[in-house]
């Protein structure tokens, strides 16, 4: 036990110092992803067979249902698009970077970490199609889900914003108080560090604020379920339920923000990852 002990500290050391582990990783990784892949096909498979033998009135009421979904997305969108051109051109006349539309890619989950006190999962999607990066968003249709910790070259591993290492700067959609997300370990995250009487109410969205130049601004994060005051403390506890699907979506959506498509000078991320290097 203690020589496994002195292995483990030895190989922390050597990831934390050095890229020799991140490497090995990779290797392990690519070697490990046929079976991965394996372990997937069963779930595949029944996916496959329920959809094949579906009975036909079923097809028909969702195709109804898919048509009518059709018909009020495009209204939003015709709307979204209106906003999205003022938007612009209101940055334009403010003499204000000019921000294209996010790149997105689509991904499936191979697998999911079961350790209770993290919160991962691992898609099927590296560095050796994609170029993907460590620390790139990610979400599904309904909101931010977390953001990529490994890329290795046909997978990649992802913690979702439920991780206790995890957090995320957000901001009330309702009267713009910023605040930060961190995971709680379960399904939930919570908001430290505001006060007994910050304007913050169940059923509040919280959206990602755009700081710290990892999420892009404007995406759903969680909603909250709980808020708890207590006058001998000087914080309140604020409890928030995740947007995303993180337990049920299979397909999600890698970001690339739009900010990354501007000039260097231009890209304040990039200056502020200069500073932190520095």
């Amino acid at each position: 036990m203690l020589l496994l002990i002195l292995l483990s500290v030895a190989l922390m050391t050597m990831d934390h110092r050095t890229s020799y582990i991140h490497t090995i990783r990779s290797g392990i990784a690519v070697v490990v992803y046929p079976l991965q892949y394996a372990v997937n096909l069963p779930a595949e498979l029944i996916g496959w067979a329920s959809n094949t033998f579906v009975s036909r009135d079923e097809l028909q009421k969702q195709n109804a249902e898919l048509r009518t979904q059709n018909t009020l997305l495009k209204a939003q969108l015709q709307k979204l698009t209106f906003i999205e051109a003022e938007n612009i051109h209101l940055r334009e006349l403010l003499q204000s970077s000019r921000r294209a539309g996010e790149r997105i890619l689509i991904a499936e989950l191979l697998a999911v970490d079961l350790d209770p006190y993290r919160k991962q999962i691992v898609i099927d999607k590296g560095s050796n199609h994609d170029d993907l990066y460590v620390g790139q968003p990610l979400i599904d249709a309904q909101g931010v889900m977390g953001k990529l910790t490994h890329v290795t070259p046909f997978s990649s591993t992802a913690q979702l914003i439920t991780d206790p290492n995890h957090a995320v700067p957000v901001q009330v959609n309702r009267n713009g108080l910023r605040a930060v997300a961190i995971g709680t370990g379960e399904d939930s995250v919570e908001l430290r560090h505001l006060p007994n009487n910050a304007d913050i109410q169940r059923g509040d969205l919280l959206v990602s604020s755009g700081l710290g130049c990892v999420y892009p601004a404007g995406y759903p994060v969680a909603t909250v379920t709980d808020v708890t005051t207590n006058p001998s403390l000087p914080f309140a506890e604020i409890i928030a339920e995740p947007v995303a699907r993180l337990q049920r979506s299979r397909e999600v959506l890698l970001v690339w923000p739009a900010l990354a498509n501007l000039p260097e000078m231009e890209n304040p991320c990039e200056a502020h990852k200069r500073r932190e290097e520095k």
